[in-house]
């Protein structure tokens, strides 16, 4: 038997890297069309500067990383030199760097400074991305990458006009309940669920329209481009602890409101959905945590990573100075995908009832630790 080295992504079933590729964009293509047509101008320009940067840093970064051996850069300029470089690329370093460009575009707020969006775009490229050596050598998601680097360098200029998820700005679904979940009742009169289900709210781009982004990864299972457990672990366990928040704030807020002659005009089904709705959580489930070349290779690897993004988020969300952590929760979570694949190696690719209770005593750790964060917090 003959061992081939070969870089990331590893894809263990019949599915072309090409392939699944190209089913991302497809299933990106509706919240895209979503997000340009609500948001016009202000939202096309986001994508436009996004796409043209990245898909030109790829250029020229794996021009040099793929530099063939020997040529000098005057040949650059001859024939030959040409098709020594244009026989490096493949249609998967146009593709790649596309699906993180608009990825990137559609966490962004909508009319965001054309400067801000480059430098972001530009960043999450080459730090991201390009410097660990481009497409599947990478060990963060780009997209998750530039947005962190902008939100933390540029907050100040990330002003909403049609509102924001990952930095505490304008009226936002999250804005609205972040110092206290007990006001879910006030913000279901500006935004019902029917609003947060159906994108009519304020948001990042791509990220408000919780049906479009369902459609998409309804589209990429069943296409098997996308890994089912991370994105559902994810999922799962910010539910687990938002279901306890939703319940120890209503408890906690119907015994106010009773010693003060209050009626709670909410109840713990408001709560629970309002905050799955809310935010980047299934745009990041869905689209991010469900990168092959980021994540782990292993089947409990891919579980403990979705769980741990999930954990993070909602830490970020209840207990943090932010009212959205989708992009940090991933990015974190990258840093860790390594280390898991390296703690399976050598073990059998399945789930042990040691990995399973770990991961269980760790969510009823966490539930505690937010639930008395969070009682502490309501307040009539």
């Amino acid at each position: 038997m003959k061992l081939v080295a070969q870089s990331a992504p590893y894809i263990r079933k019949p599915v072309s890297v090409k392939r699944m590729m190209l089913d991302v964009l497809i299933a990106l293509v509706p919240v895209l069309l979503f997000a340009c047509i609500q948001n016009g101008w202000n939202g096309i320009y986001v994508v436009l500067i996004s796409v043209a940067t990245m898909l030109i840093t790829e250029l020229v970064c794996h021009m040099f990383i793929k530099w063939p051996s020997g040529m000098k850069i005057k040949e650059l300029f001859s024939k030959e030199g040409f098709i020594k470089l244009k026989n490096q690329y493949t249609i998967n370093n146009i593709i790649a760097p596309l699906i993180s460009a608009i990825i990137y575009a559609l966490i962004m707020p909508v009319g965001c400074n054309w400067y801000v969006v480059l430098i972001g775009a530009l960043f999450g490229m080459l730090i991201g991305k390009m410097i660990f050596g481009g497409l599947g050598s990478n060990i963060f998601n780009p997209a998750a990458t530039g947005r962190v680097f902008v939100g933390v360098c540029f907050g100040s200029k990330l002003v909403y006009g049609q509102g924001g998820v990952d930095v505490a700005a304008s009226g936002t679904p999250l804005a609205a309940v972040k110092e206290n979940l007990g006001m879910v009742g006030q913000a279901l009169n500006e935004y019902s669920l029917l609003d947060l289900f159906l994108g009519q709210i304020p948001g990042s781009m791509g990220e408000v329209c919780s049906l479009l982004i369902i459609i998409g990864g309804i589209y990429l299972f069943v296409r098997r481009s996308a890994d089912l457990r991370a994105c559902l672990s994810m999922i799962g366990s910010f539910a687990i602890i938002t279901l306890v928040v939703s319940i120890v704030a209503y408890c906690v807020w119907s015994n106010q409101a009773h010693d003060t002659s209050i009626d709670a005009n909410w109840n713990v089904f408001d709560l629970f959905m309002y905050e799955m709705l809310s935010g980047g959580l299934l745009f990041g489930a869905v689209f991010m945590i469900t990168d092959p070349v980021t994540s782990p290779t292993t089947k409990f690897g891919r579980i403990a990573f979705g769980a741990m993004a999930g954990i993070i988020t909602a830490l970020v969300r209840y207990c943090g100075a932010y009212p959205e952590g989708v992009a940090f929760s991933i990015l974190i979570a990258n840093m860790f995908a390594p280390a898991m694949d390296h703690l399976m190696r050598g073990k059998k690719n399945t789930y042990t009832w040691k990995q399973l209770l770990g991961l269980g005593v760790a969510m009823v750790v966490i539930c505690l630790i937010v639930g008395f964060s969070v009682a502490h917090q309501i307040k009539i």
